[in-house]
């Protein structure tokens, strides 16, 4: 697939809760959590605000963010 970023596929390297928090709300890869609302995010057992951070921040590194 040219042109696509791999990167997406995974997740930025967050705490062990704030990942497995994700995986169990499907959103395994940054590419899912384009658009998603961070107050969504902030609802999740294990995310915090450090995780938060690290996730927007890798999506404004690809032109893309929370919602």
């Amino acid at each position: 697939m040219k042109g696509v970023d791999s990167s997406l596929d995974t997740l930025p390297k967050i705490g062990a809760p704030a990942t497995r928090a994700l995986n169990n709300a499907g959103y395994p890869s940054l590419r899912d959590l384009a658009g998603v609302p961070r107050a969504e995010l902030a609802k999740l057992h294990g995310m915090g605000p450090k995780a938060l951070e690290t996730i927007q921040s890798a999506l404004a590194q690809r032109n893309l963010s929370l919602g």
